[in-house]
């Protein structure tokens, strides 16, 4: 069985020649050269695409050659896109995954922060431009995207020799699970932010008794009270909405009418508030819900919402993310109480209503089941950190007795955006210094003092911005 699994690996990085892609290709480096960009392009099946200059820094975006299936990698290639943040590989490397598309802005990690070291990022399969064509939809799964993570480690481990941590959040947290749970011997640390883990999609009641409680009664109260006020007025909302679609271009055949796409977008008001907002910012909606004008009612919900969101051209670019929630993540389902029946036609739609209808889909319960076992059981050196105002930290991963010098946290009064930075100032002391120690960067005054611990580089505006990213869906 090892033998042919030294020949299955063999075979893949073989594979990684056959790229034709690129501005520039794979070389072998002239002998004695220390130049990171030509130790890069001397990995089978990397090629430049560009470099951006940062002081301190370079910064590369690159291709990569991966297999369409990495069970049979002979079936064909795609270009996976990656982006090297590099310092010095004397320092440890962060591996971050966002789960959707790679930026090609440089930008830093807090873990990247913390420990002073390089990043790699990695663009997650089937989001474009990294996906195979013609796209095989059955490839895209979290074994499939574990094992490009896999691939990727092992190209650049003889270049970036010291420890490896991978991050992410929202569906990056996931992604750095599962990827944990597939390859645990890859990484010597994990920290997931605000990951979400729908163990059985069917059982949604965490999240009703999540809206139930969040923040405080005044603020739910305004929410609420938009959000039927949007359904209550209906009818002249959805000719605005028309009006809208049609200055703009906007279509619904995925989702299957304006009606649907309306009521999906009303529906992710209150979520969607939580998800990127915070308490504080509760006094900019409307407190009269049933006294304020429609434009009132539409800019609230557009703002938190958008009604772009589930037009076609809303959709099309995350198709790869619904049919993952479709097929193996789960999606939640929420309830409405303070709304009456008769305003809710069609409640939360589930991911196959935003997938074309020419990709086939099938659930697998079994596959997030396994993973909350697992890292329930198996997890080492894994931190997780959520927001106590965060929808998608109602399902967080748990941690059992088989776990060890692994943490869950949760950051007071957060949303999507929570980090190590946010929490109570023990819980953040002794996170960053076991980020530290699985790095191997702890100085010994941490190690004698994990209360001592803090970022070994310092802030950096631009290359360390934190905002949460607004997605206009109702996505992790």
């Amino acid at each position: 069985m090892r033998k042919a699994l030294r020949w299955l690996l063999a075979l893949t990085v073989l594979i990684g020649t056959l790229s034709t892609a690129g501005a520039a290709t794979a070389a072998e480096p002239e002998a004695g050269t220390t130049d990171i960009k030509e130790r890069l392009l001397s990995v089978p099946g990397m090629s430049l695409v560009e470099e951006k200059p940062y002081a301190g820094y370079r910064f590369f975006v690159l291709n990569y050659t991966q297999p369409i299936d990495h069970r049979k990698p002979s079936k064909g290639t795609f270009q996976q896109r990656i982006t090297v943040l590099h310092k010095d590989v004397a320092r440890p490397t962060v591996f971050f995954t966002s789960g959707y598309n790679v930026s090609t802005t440089p930008r830093r990690s807090e873990p990247t922060q913390i420990v002073d070291g390089n990043q790699v990022s990695l663009e997650y399969r089937f989001f474009t431009p990294s996906r195979p064509q013609p796209a095989d939809w059955s490839k895209l799964d979290i074994w499939q995207a574990a094992s490009d993570q896999h691939r990727v480690f092992k190209a650049l481990k003889d270049i970036y020799g010291k420890k490896w941590i991978s991050t992410g959040g929202s569906k990056g947290g996931m992604t750095a699970t599962y990827y944990e749970r597939f390859y645990p011997r890859d990484m010597d640390g994990v920290v997931a932010y605000v990951a979400p883990n729908d163990v059985v999609n069917k059982e949604d009641s965490a999240y009703d008794r999540f809206f139930a409680r969040v923040g405080t009664e005044e603020c739910r109260d305004r929410l609420n009270g938009v959000q039927r006020e949007a359904l209550v007025r209906r009818e002249p909302l959805e000719r605005k909405y028309a009006a809208f679609a049609e200055e703009n271009g906007l279509t619904f055949t995925t989702i299957g009418s304006l009606d649907k796409a309306y009521e999906a977008t009303v529906l992710d008001y209150v979520w969607g508030f939580w998800q990127y907002s915070l308490l504080s910012d509760c006094d900019q909606i409307p407190a009269d819900a049933k006294n304020a004008t429609d434009d009132e009612i539409w800019t609230s919900v557009d703002t938190i919402s958008g009604f772009s969101a589930y037009a076609d051209q809303g959709l099309s670019n995350y198709t790869p993310y619904y049919y993952q929630a479709g097929t193996q993540l789960g999606a939640p389902t929420i309830h409405f109480p303070h709304i009456e029946k008769r305003y809710i036609r069609y409640g939360y739609q589930p991911p196959r209503n935003f997938v074309p209808r020419d990709i086939p889909m099938r659930f697998q319960p079994s596959a997030m089941r396994d993973v909350d076992t697992w890292v329930r059981h198996n997890a080492r050196r894994m931190l997780f950190v959520n927001g106590q105002n965060d929808p998608w930290s109602a399902e967080p991963f748990r941690l059992g007795k088989g776990a060890k010098d692994s943490y869950v946290f949760t950051a007071p009064g957060m949303n999507h955006g929570a980090n190590v930075a946010a929490l109570v100032p023990e819980q953040k002391a002794l996170a960053t210094a076991r980020i530290l120690d699985w790095a191997g960067v702890a100085p010994s005054a941490v190690q004698a003092d994990p209360r001592a611990a803090k970022p070994l580089a310092k802030f950096d505006a631009k290359l360390d911005k934190r905002d949460v990213q607004r997605e206009m869906t109702l996505r992790p």
